[in-house]
């Protein structure tokens, strides 16, 4: 299929949908002169609608043009894929970054994107796919990918850590490790495709009949879409923060995190109802992806500083629940390899018990 069936495809029209939505609603809202609380969240769930739906036309578009390029796979799902589900927290936290020299406090709301979007997929999102369907975990996949994760975390802690900033040479350095990451898993795809082949498992390939010239305008169109969303979503986030006086690292690790994780969420349950491990692989990879490419493109762009006000619910709080949600998670995979029910309605709890926490801190009932 080619550019005339592009136009009639489903997300297609929903991304220009949602894109003519904000051009009209910021339009209506600049001509009458109205600035509710009403309008801009209004405004900010379109724009996390158009992320959404613009980074799965992307992840369309990034798939096909691999497939064409003779790449096995499971090596797309773990390069491109990975970074295609990841592509809102990137250009959120790098549109958030290019503010922080005139709004310092966006910092908080990046830092705490990120973290929140791992912690999100670690334990809420994982946490739906497993009571969805239990499923037993790969053991190469816990031991080189699981393992990475949790470093990937603990390196970036270490640098947050580190003067209250990610400077650009550590930023440098969560990126450089990426690529030799990437790297390796290109170097091995030999060796990880006879493993699949030996497990037997598909994952359902979609739009593969779409011509190049239809893959190129789904990653073209895609990226553009959502760099456009990403600086809505940012602005708007940040007005409704200061609106109702909430910390913009509450934001960002709220609805920020879990609607740029809505990606990895379709992803991963569409793969666990044909395999046991491409699943977890999912959410596992955008998490090594995020505290590593996402954050340090970030802070590339401009070094992020946490903030006096945002320091103790980010060092506190976000980090702490982060670290213990992605161990806690492994932990359960590695127990007989297998993931059952039970333990996804655990790592459910968990992520309510941070929202809780969350709010008990907003409301002043915990000081530190």
């Amino acid at each position: 299929m080619g550019i005339p069936q592009l136009l009639h495809f489903q997300t297609m029209i929903t991304t220009g949908a949602l894109f003519l939505g904000i051009i009209g609603v910021s339009f209506l809202s600049n001509s009458t002169g109205t600035d509710s609380l009403i309008i801009t969240f209004l405004i900010a769930c379109l724009a996390l609608g158009l992320l959404v739906f613009s980074a799965d036309f992307f992840i369309e578009g990034a798939k096909g043009l691999a497939r064409r390029g003779g790449l096995p796979e499971v090596v797309i799902g773990l390069t491109i894929v990975s970074i295609g589900t990841s592509l809102p927290e990137i250009l959120v936290s790098t549109t958030a970054a290019a503010d922080v020299a005139s709004k310092p406090e966006v910092a908080d709301f990046a830092i705490g994107g990120i973290l929140g979007s791992v912690f999100v997929q670690i334990t809420l999102i994982l946490g739906i796919v497993v009571v969805n369907k239990g499923f037993k975990i790969r053991e190469s996949w816990l031991k080189r990918d699981g393992l990475i994760m949790l470093l990937a975390v603990l390196i970036l802690t270490f640098f947050l850590l580190t003067e209250r900033t990610l400077q650009r040479w550590e930023s440098g350095i969560l990126v450089l490790l990426y690529v030799i990451y990437i790297v390796w898993l290109l170097m091995h795809r030999k060796v990880i495709q006879m493993e699949e082949d030996e497990n037997k498992e598909e994952v359902e390939v979609r739009g593969s009949t779409w011509s190049t010239a239809a893959y190129t305008i789904m990653v073209i169109g895609g990226l553009a879409f959502a760099l456009f969303a990403a600086h809505h979503l940012v602005e708007y986030a940040s007005q409704i923060a200061m609106k109702l006086n909430v910390p913009h690292a509450i934001v960002g690790t709220t609805v920020s995190g879990i609607g740029t994780s809505l990606p990895e969420l379709t992803i991963a349950l569409m793969a666990a109802k044909k395999s046991q491990g491409v699943a977890i692989g999912t959410l596992i990879g955008s998490n090594i992806t995020d505290p590593l490419l996402s954050i340090g493109l970030a802070g590339l762009v401009h070094p992020l500083a946490i903030t006096s006000d945002g320091f103790e619910l980010i060092v506190y709080i976000i980090i702490p629940f982060t670290i213990v949600g992605c161990m806690s998670a492994l932990l359960l995979m590695r127990t007989s390899y297998e993931i059952k029910k039970w333990e996804g309605y655990t790592l459910i709890l968990m992520y309510l018990l941070f929202i809780i926490t969350l709010e008990a801190y907003n409301r002043n009932w915990i000081a530190f």
